[in-house]
């Protein structure tokens, strides 16, 4: 590891750190199987960026030390799904500082959405660069053409929701689905703002199987969603707790819009060969979806979970998010009864938010039911990598209710606008 030595032997400037040549040595091996001496050299690496000197605390350093911690967290032995996904890389919610609720909703909004679109046109780009030879990442497994026609053509319209948010639509065309691929991730490119996240560092396989790239990708897609998801539910949370609680409405709405939006994720996912799927899973031990804290956090936020829930696996894998909840998390289940009780959500405004309760209680349902459906197909009767029972788990809570039953049913008004007892 010739670069790495090199920049090692001299003033470590974060700027100048060689991320080509060290993302090309875990691609050549995986990261589950990448030699012991380059991990040590990792190692002193982030020892040495990480010491009080001057411009330290950059954005460049930053980077660098975040990287290296993604890169070294088997070596580190705490490996698990966020440092998988590079959550942290992506500036996705990995921690414990979520931004205040109704804060720049529009600007978030907008930075979600291009990071999705770019996770969706990285992961097609790779599929057209493997079939058409151009790129030896990965090469074990490889797909048929029909299968790579085919993710093109569910990743487009996976991609699309997000586009059509941003206005730019019609700019992918309706061409073949393997030229309107090409043309998303031209479109992508244009979408990286400077400072944005550099996607190439997120692409840490464990193993050289080509389908891991998908994997990666849409679970990174989904973790892009939930923290879109939770941000609206703490935004409608603040609105039914403060002087306008119709406003909730509006943020209910936008987050069953985004899950409904998100089932071609899914179908994207379901284009993985079974045989890929179990190859590389196998060194994915201890990093499983049941430690998405953003996930995590949408359960809670609808409403208080049940003790035996708080109490699991589940929430044990999160244990901020367990620490809030058992703190008194404030609820939209909640924040809605005690708006509706004190009457100040009634009439038409109490109709809306009631519906859109149900309405996004119906979309997370349906993802519970996909998700379920999704792993009986890929999973089988096989444990899950988060020290779970696998697909019993999920089963068992698809069905749990999203919000306590009768709260979404606002009570009847009288003729003068009263609530009735």
């Amino acid at each position: 590891m010739r670069p790495l030595i090199h920049w090692l032997s001299r003033p470590t400037e974060p700027r100048r750190f060689p991320y080509s040549p060290v993302l090309k040595e875990f691609h050549r091996s995986g990261k589950h199987f990448a030699e012991k001496s380059f991990l040590a050299l990792l190692d002193s690496a982030r020892q040495a960026v990480t010491r009080p000197v001057s411009g330290a605390g950059d954005a460049a350093a930053r980077q660098l030390t975040a990287f290296l911690d993604v890169a070294l967290d088997k070596w580190d032995g705490r490996y698990d799904y966020r440092s998988y996904l590079a959550l942290r890389l992506l500036r996705l919610p990995c921690g414990t500082n979520d931004p205040t609720p109704g804060a720049q909703a529009a600007a978030r909004r907008q930075s979600r959405d291009r990071l999705l679109v770019r996770l969706v046109a990285d992961a097609l780009a790779f599929e057209l660069a493997a079939d058409a030879r151009t790129t030896g990442l990965l090469p074990l497994q490889r797909p048929g053409p029909a299968v790579v026609v085919k993710r093109c053509r569910l990743g487009v319209r996976a991609a699309a929701p997000a586009l059509a948010r941003l206005g730019m639509t019609e700019a992918i065309g309706s061409d073949a689905p393997t030229t309107t691929a090409a043309n998303l991730h031209a479109i992508a490119r244009d979408l990286a703002f400077p400072g944005d996240p550099l996607l190439r560092l997120t692409m840490l396989p464990v193993h050289v199987t080509h389908d891991e790239y998908l994997f990666i990708r849409v679970l990174q897609g989904y973790e892009c969603l939930f923290a879109g998801v939770a941000d609206e539910l703490r935004a409608a949370v603040a609105a039914l707790a403060g002087h306008t609680p119709g406003a909730a409405a509006d943020r209910l709405g936008y987050a069953g819009d985004l899950l409904r939006a998100a089932a071609p994720l899914f179908s994207l996912l379901a284009t993985m060969q079974p045989e890929s799927f179990r190859t590389f899973r196998q060194y994915t031990e201890g990093a499983s979806a049941i430690q998405s804290r953003s996930y995590k956090l949408i359960e809670s936020l609808c409403r208080t979970p049940q003790a035996d829930r708080l109490d699991s696996v589940a929430y044990q894998s999160v244990p901020e998010i367990q620490a809030r909840v058992r703190v008194g998390q404030p609820t939209v289940d909640q924040a809605y009864r005690s708006a509706v009780s004190e009457g100040r959500l009634t009439g038409a405004d109490g109709a809306l938010v009631a519906r859109r309760m149900a309405a996004f209680a119906g979309a997370l349902t349906q993802w519970r039911r996909t998700h379920l459906r999704v792993a009986v197909w890929m999973l089988g009767a096989q444990t899950g990598t988060g020290y779970t029972e696998g697909t019993p788990y999920l089963a068992a809570n698809s069905a749990a209710p999203v919000f306590t039953p009768m709260t979404t049913e606002p009570p009847a008004a009288d003729p003068t606008g009263r609530r009735c007892a």
